[in-house]
């Protein structure tokens, strides 16, 4: 699709890989509706970017966000799902609220705000809806059990969404992240309970995998993968339960 004059809704786009999809869309000549959970210290990086709030923590919370854009939610060209949560470490570790805040920000956050923008796009005739999703979602290694469902249920998502969108005019594409260097994502892999070693992850700055995220819009292409170590590993996840048991027995310990 044609980035420049397109106007794109960025969800998480405050800090890591959004506000990078952010900055890099803008850079291209988009105009950027940057979602928020709130607007509090909003910079709004440059005149084509527009600081929304786009809250996905509730049912509420998403109608109440998307009523307040009114008109602004038909012009959207293309939905980047980038916002999330993660919860990690031993499952009964896990804070119960963690992983209820997992699963509404990650998957039924993510279905309820496209199915409030998919009908404009339909009615259109055209448009893109952008799913982030994760290496862990086809690779389920111990200590992320939540985040990694969440994002198995993502690709899920995506991959039906796409066959049901066939001859409309409206195309997915997937997002296959790695290790990116996020504050939020790094401190999690350093430290699940102290149990999973992370130190052979190769890990990848938000603003060079946000370029690359831009091309595969521009490129319509429907899977963006993780390029390196991660893109191996995703080829692994075909491989027989046996394999991931033993890769994973090196890094991951109960305590």
């Amino acid at each position: 699709m044609e980035i420049q004059g397109s106007t794109f809704l960025v969800t998480g786009s405050n800090r890591g890989i959004g506000a990078a999809i952010t900055a890099e869309l803008a850079d291209r000549g988009a105009r950027v509706l940057a979602g928020r959970r709130t607007l509090d210290d909003a910079a709004r990086g440059g005149a084509s970017v527009t600081p929304v709030r786009m809250d996905l923590s509730s049912q509420a919370s998403i109608d109440e966000c998307c009523d307040a854009l009114g008109a602004e939610l038909g012009t959207v060209d293309a939905l980047v799902n980038n916002a999330g949560a993660f919860s990690g470490g031993q499952l009964e570790r896990q804070e119960i609220d963690s992983i209820y805040e997992v699963f509404q920000v990650n998957l039924a956050g993510l279905a309820h705000l496209t199915r409030r923008v998919l009908p404009l796009m339909l009615r259109r005739g055209s448009g893109k809806i952008v799913n982030h999703s994760s290496i862990v979602g086809y690779l389920h290694f111990p200590g992320v059990s939540t985040y990694a469902a969440s994002k198995a249920g993502v690709s899920a998502f995506n991959e039906c969404l796409r066959r049901e969108l066939r001859g409309t005019g409206v195309s997915t594409l997937e997002i296959i992240t790695g290790g990116v260097d996020t504050g939020m994502l790094r401190g999690a892999a350093e430290d699940f309970d102290g149990h999973m070693d992370s130190s052979g992850w190769q890990w990848m700055e938000p603003a060079e995998w946000a370029e690359r995220i831009v091309d595969a819009i521009e490129a319509d292409r429907r899977t963006l993968e993780p390029p390196g170590r991660s893109r191996i590993g995703k080829a692994l996840a075909g491989a027989p339960s046996f394999v991931l048991d033993a890769v994973s027995s090196r890094g991951f310990s109960r305590r």
